[in-house]
């Protein structure tokens, strides 16, 4: 098929950072793909521009009147120890995980990693989509202006003007180790699985935040979180929880298995060798996904 397999996870990686969703992208690459296969000439140039235009144009399309994706704490204040979780979203307003395998080129993971964490990938959902379209190709892929008006079908004077006017509107993010200790994940795996509250929060970072897709319910600060964990312990929520390792975003990630079924995929975020942040999806759609077995017995079959 042209060499197209070898586009893949560059494409849904653009693709995921312009949608915010690892299944939406994978269907705007296939989209893509099948395209390509109608249309693509050899004549009219290299297949690697062509593939790029067509993802932008279907990814445009895909967000057209859509709502934008975003965390929970952009969505809603913090809550306070004792609140209801409230009524779940719809899974199209989460920006939603991605396997680090499916969307991060293992060449260029220094540069690429940090510009698909969450909190990025979230702050890029604030640019209108043509503005998204080029920060991502201009910024993250490191086009020329010249290469991305060609593929927008504009001019390099109006990529010029769309990436000035997208860097002032993209909001900062917070800074993220680029290597995690795996000793910090080892004393998290084992305090989670103990369930032992105060070993989990000598892990947390003062400011660390915790949120439950798809509940808007979200936390901000160690002692928030440690008085809900404590609550949740009488109830005996988390007991029996077993840990898999995995990767999404960037990041380290762990499938959650609750009396040998899947639960969650906790997705953390970590500086200065603490977790600043902890995304639990409650969604084990996200197995398969993440190539995770389906019951822990699977897991410890493997």
């Amino acid at each position: 098929m042209h060499g197209f397999e070898g586009h893949r996870v560059e494409l849904t990686g653009y693709c995921y950072r312009m949608l915010g969703s690892g299944f939406e992208a994978e269907d705007a690459v296939q989209e893509t793909f099948v395209r390509a296969w109608r249309t693509y000439d050899p004549a009219r140039g290299p297949l690697r521009p062509w593939l790029f235009h067509l993802a932008t144009n279907i990814c445009l399309d895909m967000l057209r009147g859509s709502q934008r994706r975003a965390r929970a704490m952009d969505l809603v204040p913090d809550a306070i120890p004792g609140a209801g979780l409230g009524a779940p979203l719809p899974p199209d307003r989460w920006i939603h995980p991605i396997p680090d395998s499916r969307a991060l080129d293992p060449a260029d993971l220094s540069v690429a990693r940090e510009t698909i964490r969450l909190a990025f990938v979230t702050a890029l959902q604030h640019l209108p989509p043509r503005q998204r379209a080029v920060l991502i190709l201009r910024d993250v892929l490191k086009w020329s202006a010249a290469e991305t008006a060609g593929l927008l079908d504009t001019t390099v004077t109006s990529v010029n003007s769309a990436l000035q006017r997208a860097r002032a509107k993209l909001p900062p993010t917070e800074a993220a180790d680029e290597d995690v200790d795996e000793g910090l994940l080892s004393r998290y795996v084992s305090a989670f699985e103990r369930y032992d509250v105060a070993a989990l929060v000598s892990l947390l970072h003062e400011d660390a935040t915790s949120s439950m897709p798809p509940f808007t319910w979200w936390l901000r600060g160690r002692e928030h979180i440690r008085a809900v964990m404590l609550a949740a312990e009488a109830d005996a929520a988390c007991a029996g929880s077993r840990l898999v390792p995995t990767r999404a975003n960037g990041s380290p990630a762990f499938g959650q298995y609750v009396n040998g079924e899947p639960f969650a995929l906790v997705v953390l975020d970590v500086a200065d060798d603490l977790i600043t942040g902890e995304t639990t999806y409650l969604d084990p759609g996200l197995f398969p996904f993440f190539g995770l077995p389906m019951s822990f017995e699977a897991v410890l079959g493997r």
